[in-house]
């Protein structure tokens, strides 16, 4: 999928199941400032790799009116981890500051172009996009990160600056589509941009 969304492009409104038992839509979150919306998963090492990073810059930037909203597309038929009961269990394990919705369409996915897990998305007041791309430059190995972009980018826009970055290439696995068979794949395998 070559399709992402393009900066000043509005947020593609949804409404989602999330592991709280609530559903959730974009108005839900109407009240923050900035919204960043990122395409994640329960089983890739990319994730797994830099999720304390994103738990450490969610929090950082809470008190300026940051809010974090993760949406998990992956097909359960590509990858059975990526279900609905995989992810409540990984949120009661592991609290994190965001709510965690459920794409099982895949609808979501494809309205924002959804490339990768992590795939990070930051709006502003009015929804439109500033950022598009990576959290982190080594999302796999925080050992290795040298930057992380997304903590660049929040800085400056929360405190009245331009983003330093507009659009970088997530890096990550691939979103699971469903239909395209994953099960001859390892369970680390993935392909980078």
């Amino acid at each position: 999928m070559a399709f992402t969304l393009e900066i000043g492009n509005h947020a593609p409104d949804f409404r989602l199941p999330a592991t709280d038992g609530k559903d959730y839509s974009l108005k839900d979150f109407s009240d923050s400032p900035w919204l960043v919306v990122f395409f994640t998963c329960n089983h890739c090492p990319y994730v797994l790799g830099s999720d304390e990073i994103t738990r450490e810059t969610a929090e950082m930037y809470k008190s300026h009116g940051v809010r974090f909203v993760a949406i998990n597309s992956n097909s359960e038929n590509t990858y059975p981890e990526d279900d609905f009961d995989h992810m409540v269990t990984r949120m009661e394990e592991n609290r994190f500051p965001w709510v965690y919705l459920r794409d099982e369409s895949q609808d979501v996915a494809r309205a924002y172009g959804a490339l990768r897990t992590p795939h990070f998305y930051v709006f502003d007041k009015e929804r439109k996009l500033v950022y598009t791309g990576r959290g982190v430059d080594s999302p796999r190995d925080a050992r290795r990160i040298t930057e992380n972009t997304l903590d660049k980018v929040l800085g400056a826009l929360t405190t009245g600056q331009s983003s330093p970055f507009q659009a970088t290439n997530p890096i990550g696995c691939n979103v699971k589509w469903d239909g395209k068979d994953a099960h001859w794949m390892p369970a680390d395998a993935c392909d980078l941009v």
